[in-house]
């Protein structure tokens, strides 16, 4: 993953491509709101009483990661990185002691082992029962570029309340 530029998605892809490469587009794009800032910088918080920060959004799409595809998809024991709940709010947005370096390698091998999770799997249309609802690979490819967006929708705020970097 680089941390300054995205791939564009391809358009004339099958919907298998077009899903993967818009979830990558949507992972590069947070890691690029995330380029070039101070560990400082990155866990700077919204304005009040928001807790969200730039470091907090990384570490809340590894576990969003590691939910969706090792335990949810895949049925793996995997242990939440931040678990439980700190002041009420998930662990994850607490970044004050948060070291950016380890945030973004357990992303990173995250988003890696979601894509080794979804390459080994045939058909978009394969189902996993998860408590009492059924999924497809495609759903949740679906909803995890919607997770994506919806939070980069905040990482831009909150680049620009940082340093004024706008756009794209």
């Amino acid at each position: 993953m680089n941390d300054d530029q995205r791939t564009e998605p391809s358009r004339t892809a099958d919907e298998r491509a077009s899903l993967t490469g818009f979830l990558r587009y949507q992972r590069e794009t947070l890691a690029m709101k995330c380029a070039g800032l101070t560990p400082e910088q990155l866990k700077r918080r919204a304005v009040p009483p928001s807790g969200l920060s730039l470091l907090g959004l990384v570490r809340h799409t590894a576990e969003v990661e590691r939910s969706w595809f090792q335990v949810i998809w895949n049925g793996e024991d995997a242990r939440g990185y931040w678990p439980g709940k700190v002041n009420g709010t998930f662990a994850e947005f607490d970044v004050d002691s948060a070291d950016p370096d380890e945030a973004f390698a357990i992303w990173r091998a995250a988003c890696k082992r979601s894509d080794e999770i979804v390459e080994a799997t045939d058909s978009l249309d394969a189902t996993v029962r998860w408590r009492d609802e059924v999924f497809t690979l495609r759903y949740i490819l679906t909803h995890m570029i919607e997770e994506y967006a919806r939070h980069n929708g905040h990482a831009d705020l909150l680049r620009e309340l940082i340093d004024g970097t706008t756009g794209e």
